[in-house]
Order: C-alpha cells, then sequence, then structure tokens
C-alpha cells in the first residue's frame, strides 16, 4: 500500500510534457494556429507582390534578368499615352459599373425581401450569371454583340429603331459600353444577395411601427432602413471596388483592349505589355502604379466603415 501512494504521488506530480505546456499557454497556441495562414498569405500574397515591386525597378524582359534601373519604367509609363487611357477607362468603368451594381441590386434585393410564390427557385436563379464561369459567360456576350450574328442588332432592327448593322465591338465608345453593361450584368446579383442579407437583419417591427405613425415608404427606406444597412452596403462596395479595378477577364475575352487600345484597363495593358511583348518590368510597373489609388480606397472606405459603425 505504501509503494502504491508513493507512486501515484509521483505520478500525480510528475510536470507535462514540454510541447503541452507550450500549447497550453495561448500565446504560443494562437502562433501554432496563426502559421498556416501566414504561409500562404506569404507564398501566394507576399512574394508576388514583392517580386513585382523587383522586377518593375529593373530592365527584365523575358529571358533576361536586367539590371537596376530605378524609377525608368515608372517614367516611362507615364509619358505613355496609352498608359494615361488605361487609368482614365479603369476609372469610368470602376464608377459607372458600381454605381449601376449597386442601384440594381439594391433594387433587387428590396423585391426579393418580399415574400411571394417561387421565392427560393427565384433567388437561386438571379445568382446565375455570378455562378458561371466568366470567360464561359464573356463568350456568349461576345456573340450578342457581334456585327454580323448579333442578336441586339436583329432585335433593334426589327423592331424598327436602326437601319443598318451596329459595330459593338469595333467603335471605341460603343465597346466601353459593351464591356460595362457586361460587368453590371455579372456584378449586380453579388450586390443584390449580399443587401438581401443585410435586409434580412433588419427587424420588420421597426417598419410596422413607423408605417403606425403614418410614414410613407420612401420615408421608412430613406429613416430606416438606408440607415441600417449602409454598413454592409459599404462593405460590399469595397469589395465590388477592388475586383472592378483590378479587372481583366471581361475585357480581355469582349475586346482584348482594343479597338485601338481604346478600352484598356490597367490589368490588361499590364498583361499586354509584360506577356504579349515580354517586357516584364514595364509591365510589373503599370501592375503596380494602381496600387497606391486602391490602397487609398481601401483606407477611406474602412474609416468611413467604421465612423458609420460607431454612430
Amino acid at each position: 500500500m505504501a509503494i502504491s501512494a508513493v507512486s501515484a504521488t509521483t505520478l500525480r506530480e510528475a510536470p507535462p510534457p514540454r510541447r503541452q505546456r507550450l500549447l497550453e499557454d495561448e500565446r504560443w497556441l494562437a502562433f501554432v494556429l496563426l502559421v498556416p495562414t501566414m504561409v500562404l498569405l506569404g507564398m501566394f500574397i507576399a512574394y508576388p507582390f514583392i517580386r513585382g515591386i523587383l522586377l518593375s525597378v529593373t530592365s527584365s524582359r523575358v529571358g533576361m534578368p536586367g539590371d537596376f534601373v530605378g524609377l525608368a519604367n515608372f517614367y516611362k509609363i507615364f509619358n505613355d499615352g496609352i498608359f494615361r487611357t488605361s487609368v482614365y477607362n479603369t476609372f469610368v468603368y470602376t464608377g459607372v459599373t458600381t454605381v449601376f451594381k449597386l442601384a440594381l441590386g439594391l433594387w433587387l434585393a428590396m423585391l426579393l425581401n418580399r415574400n411571394f410564390r417561387g421565392k427560393a427557385f427565384t433567388r437561386a436563379f438571379i445568382l446565375l450569371p455570378f455562378i458561371i464561369p466568366t470567360v464561359l459567360s464573356t463568350f456568349a456576350w461576345k456573340w450578342m454583340f457581334d456585327p454580323t450574328f448579333s442578336v441586339l442588332n436583329w432585335l433593334l432592327y426589327h423592331f424598327g429603331l436602326i437601319t443598318g448593322r451596329i459595330n459593338w465591338l469595333g467603335d471605341p465608345d460603343l465597346a466601353m459600353i459593351s464591356i460595362i453593361i457586361v460587368n453590371i450584368w455579372r456584378g449586380v446579383p453579388f450586390f443584390a444577395i449580399s443587401l438581401l442579407a443585410g435586409l434580412q437583419t433588419i427587424s420588420p417591427e421597426l417598419n410596422e411601427a413607423a408605417a403606425i405613425d403614418g410614414a410613407k415608404p420612401w420615408q421608412r427606406f430613406w429613416h430606416i432602413t438606408w440607415p441600417l444597412l449602409l454598413p454592409v452596403t459599404m462593405v460590399v462596395v469595397l469589395f465590388s471596388v477592388i475586383q472592378t479595378f483590378a479587372d481583366f477577364q471581361i475585357v480581355y475575352v469582349m475586346t482584348g483592349g482594343g479597338p485601338a487600345n481604346a478600352t484598356h484597363l490597367f490589368a490588361t495593358y499590364a498583361y499586354q505589355i509584360a506577356i504579349g511583348t515580354g517586357l516584364l518590368s514595364e509591365g510589373a510597373a503599370i501592375a503596380l502604379a494602381m496600387f497606391p489609388v486602391l490602397f487609398l480606397v481601401v483606407i477611406i472606405q474602412l474609416l468611413y466603415i467604421r465612423r458609420v459603425e460607431v454612430r
């Protein structure tokens, strides 16, 4: 009995293994849990970003490492007329599409927030533009804008609105309008579903109480729904601006930046210079040129979101 008691006391007093003691420490446990995320961020975000910065300050070409040239590539692209056109196009493309996507998405979310037969099917159907691969749906739109086989031209002609074919993708202004339409079509479901989720967190009792007090539908939306929906809206707009500013697939498939470089955005022009002509360093400089703008937009919107949330 005495031997058993001594053994039990020894086992109780034995310190836990070193690995177990480290994991019981919250600081070490948090570090261990964060390691996979840090590795992934380092591999897929930090390394390409740093590599892009290093490329932009060299004279690298395909197959040639190049030498350090400082800011010469940035000076060169700022004197490039096509680059200035790309900057203008990117701001117009992002601004116009974001306004339309927000307006149409909010309108659609308000409709979907009502009770009607087939609501679940309608919600799933509306997500189709967002689910279909971008390249596949853009090819369909490219066929619709084709000057020879365009279904749009066929409809407009049979309704008597036009007398001849419209070269949608061959005219600089119409080509820009065409890619804006496709981006709006693809982005509206994201806005609608995200804003719908925000609408469903708003208690219907607030609107009912305001209706009893005599508030009209527009007054209930402006004074109750919109202020409560604003934080969600700002986050959705932030994500949309980032994605649209760096958009590549729609423009590349629809126009390839043409006609005559009239629809280039930052991403498509950087791709054309870096891969099409082999000037990797200049392509990296073009891609990095949009980083300060995006960084500023993100900071401003995050500060505004924080201000709205603490009201």
